[in-house]
């Protein structure tokens, strides 16, 4: 969640779906057993995770526009949502999150129910690649594009722009590879060492990257802004890079 104190941290349940030798790593699904333990994966295995989640709400209270819609695509269990909403103090702006997973579904829906609010937050299960977005002020893709087939990517992000109002903007952060060789076989090893110094084992660590390989394709930061430039979007920069991941505001 956006705003763990240190008695909340201490009782996530603890990410242990790798733990065990399995015989076959099946491809990685945000299932339940996902769920039950994803706000302690995501902190241990995502390098600035608290720090985006913070950051998406500060962005939020500078560009959330009056009578617009702020979207979370690929919501999971509402972090992001949690921090535009509790940031929007214009009038008429409302919050549609959507993930394509029912149990993170209801999971964010649990969410958002513990903190009571006057902003509207409908969340959705579908596809974010089915998704018609309109009269958007601000647009999250937090680590969601990467899941998505690179060949689908280009027309979300068409998708998104076209329904942006002027001055918006769009959040994306993503795993990322590198162009140069060594630059490449160091962030992985360096993002490696970030999730054993979290308590991760070597086995935990090599079966999770086996279960991703399949469903996770990071691009390179250059791909990434040649494609929401050529969307139309006016200006596209990384404000956020830990290793591999990164963080990218692009305005309308």
């Amino acid at each position: 969640m956006p705003h763990n104190t240190d008695s909340e941290t201490k009782h996530l349940i603890k990410d242990d779906i790798y733990q065990q030798p399995l015989d076959k790593v099946s491809d990685f699904i945000f299932d339940q057993s996902v769920v039950r333990v994803f706000p302690d994966m995501i902190k241990r295995s995502v390098p600035g995770y608290a720090t985006i989640i913070q950051m998406i709400g500060i962005l939020t209270e500078q560009f959330a526009q009056t009578e617009s819609t702020c979207y979370d695509l690929g919501c999971s269990l509402g972090a992001a949502s949690l921090a535009m909403r509790e940031h929007i103090h214009v009038p008429g702006c409302n919050i549609i999150a959507i993930d394509n997973s029912e149990p993170m579904v209801q999971g964010c829906r649990e969410n958002l129910s513990k903190i009571p609010s006057p902003v509207e937050v409908d969340v959705l299960c579908a596809n974010i690649e089915e998704v018609n977005i309109q009269t958007a002020s601000i647009v999250v893709l937090n680590f969601t594009l990467q899941f998505i087939a690179p060949h689908q990517r280009q027309q979300i992000i068409e998708t998104i722009y076209k329904g942006m109002l002027p001055g918006g903007l769009l959040i994306l952060s993503e795993k990322i590879s590198f162009e140069d060789p060594q630059q490449e076989k160091l962030n992985v090893h360096m993002h490696h060492t970030f999730k054993r110094s979290n308590g991760y084992s070597e086995l935990e660590v090599s079966q999770k990257r086996s279960a991703l390989d399949n469903v996770l394709t990071p691009e390179p930061l250059s791909l990434h802004q040649q494609r929401i430039i050529s969307a139309g979007f006016s200006s596209c920069d990384v404000w956020f890079q830990c290793f591999n991941f990164a963080s990218m505001l692009a305005l309308k």
